[in-house]
This record gives C-alpha cells, structure tokens and sequence, in this order.
C-alpha cells in the first residue's frame, strides 16, 4: 500500500506515525537524516550533539516536548554491534535508516539490519528520500538485495516537483487507519504527474545508465586532481550523488571552488546531483575550471585567493 506527501520531512514523520501505530513499542533507533519533525529533534533532547554526525551539526531543540526524551535514539552507520546495544536496553520498536549516503555498507551490515528486524519483530523504514530513483527504478537497497516494510521516495521521484511516496507492507500501513493523517494539498495533481512522466522518461531515456557513466568519470576526475596538484581529497557517496571533502581548509576551499565556478557560469560545489543533461561538453568545462580551481589551492595561500565569505555551516544557511 501506499501514501503521498508533498515534502521529505512530512513523510518521514508519517512513516513514524504509520509504525508507531503498528507496534507496541514506540521507540526509534535511527541512522541519517530525516527531516526537521519532533520525533527526529528530540534524539538531541538528551545530548545536544546526538545529531552532529546525521548530515547536520548544531540543531537545536526548542519547542520539542521534554516529554519525547528518551523516544528516538542514534546509531552510526555500518556499527551493528552499537545498533544491537541500543535494541536490547532501549527497547527499540523501530529503526529507520538511509540505505546509504556517503560510504558503502560494509560486513553484511543491511543483511544483519534485516535480520535482527525479522528476529525482535522491529519495524525496518528505509528513507530513499535522497537515494531513490537515482541509482536503479526505484530505490538503492534494490541494488544490495534487502527489503524494508516501509520504503520512502521523494526528490527525483518527481524530477524535481514536490511528490514523496510511502510504500510498504499492507498489514502495516493500514494502521494509518487507526490515527489521523492528513493535508490540505495531498490530493494537487501536479506531483503525481510529474512523477508518472518521469517515470516513462527514466526507462525511454535509460537514466540510470547515463548518469551512474558520467558519476564514475567524475570521480575519477576528482582522483586525478587531487593527485596532480597534491590537494588531499576524500571522495564518497554513490556514483548518481559523489562527493568529495578537502581534507585541508574544508569549508574556505569548498567556497573557493564554488566562487571560481561561478566566474565561468557553473554552479558546483563539492557534491554532484548528476542528471542527464550533464553533457560530455558541459562536463569537459567542469574539468578545464576545476583543474585551475585544483592548481591554485595547491599553490597560492587560500586566505588570499578567497574573494567571499567563507560559506555558512549547513544548520546557518539561507534558505
């Protein structure tokens, strides 16, 4: 069965509620970030940097109900032994999780998540918000071959026009029907019919195929780089999201590179959305720009180079 959202954050909350309401225990083990709803904020009630290593440092927590302490707790991706920790002593009902962001899973570590789900008879939510529709039709976990009894979608999913799905077992989602959920503007039609066009484009158009290509060439680009003008990078992610980190002057190298793509017309920072109008032209650009970018970093003092406020740190920026 299925429901649709407008945004990532109100599916991930009703994906909550919809387990919530389908299991007697409440409590939430959680990996990634997913949004700015109470139940995701009040991990931070007990620790105020419970949160720094999901995507965002330095969120705060007021106006969240002290009451929800001790409701949703952390765990760090690929660390099953902290995860089966945090089950047994905080009796753990559900556990939600990115299938992956920046680093491949490593020893089993979904398989085990799965395992253990079956085993305590936890309730498994997958948020692909970010990762669906980018790797394969549909989401990435279909790529490592494990199943979760809720999946979320979103962003891509519609090319861009607001459309979050809900999808999961039937015995579990219609609990939805035991509390209230609703939105003035679930039933817009706009989003579902940017989704199903988009849809016969990603098959018509191959995609996936296209864009984990032009990924991979990038990475690749991004190794050459740093090793040609001995500029220490880390790359990661998955080939349709890659990323890259300076390991020296992260964030005042970050909005060099972003001030010196601007000059020549190109947004970029240090993460890629590849899609496929990312030509072999325009990329060709990218890499004349960014060995520059690279050259000068390795050379010049970047205090000096840098023309603009060194940019915001993630919870600061404008949006």
């Amino acid at each position: 069965m299925s429901k649709f959202t407008r945004g990532g954050g109100e599916a991930n909350a009703l994906a909550i509620r919809i387990a919530r309401a389908s299991t007697q225990k409440k409590n939430v083990a959680f990996c990634g970030y997913h949004g700015w709803h109470d139940w995701y904020l009040s991990a931070n009630i007990n620790s105020k940097k419970n949160l720094d290593e999901h995507l965002m440092s330095g969120l705060n927590y007021e106006g969240i109900p002290k009451s929800l302490k001790n409701t949703s707790f952390p765990f760090p991706y690929n660390n099953f032994e902290y995860l089966s920790k945090l089950i047994l002593k905080k009796n753990i009902g559900i556990i939600k999780m990115e299938v992956m962001r920046n680093i491949w899973p490593q020893n089993n570590f979904l398989q085990k998540v799965r395992k253990i789900c079956d085993k305590k008879k936890i309730i498994l939510i997958f948020d692909e918000c970010t990762s669906g529709y980018r790797e394969n039709m549909g989401g990435i976990h279909l790529s490592f071959n494990v199943n979760p009894d809720i999946a979320i979608f979103g962003k891509a999913l519609g090319s861009g026009f607001a459309i979050n799905a809900i999808i999961g077992k039937k015995k579990i989602m219609e609990n939805a029907e035991k509390t209230f959920i609703s939105s003035t503007f679930w039933g817009e039609r706009v989003g579902y019919t940017a989704a199903l066009a988009s849809i016969k484009e990603f098959k018509r158009l191959k995609v996936f195929e296209k864009i984990k290509k032009n990924g991979k060439f990038i990475k690749k680009i991004w190794k050459d780089m740093s090793k040609k003008h001995n500029v220490p990078i880390q790359i990661m992610g998955n080939d349709s999201l890659p990323s890259f980190v300076f390991k020296i002057d992260h964030t005042k190298r970050k909005t060099f590179l972003t001030q010196e793509m601007l000059k020549n017309k190109i947004l970029a920072s240090n993460m890629i959305y590849v899609n496929i109008y990312h030509s072999k032209n325009k990329i060709s650009k990218y890499i004349k720009v960014l060995n520059q970018v690279f050259k000068n970093i390795s050379k010049k003092n970047i205090n000096k180079i840098l023309k603009s406020k060194e940019c915001y740190k993630p919870i600061n920026r404008i949006n």
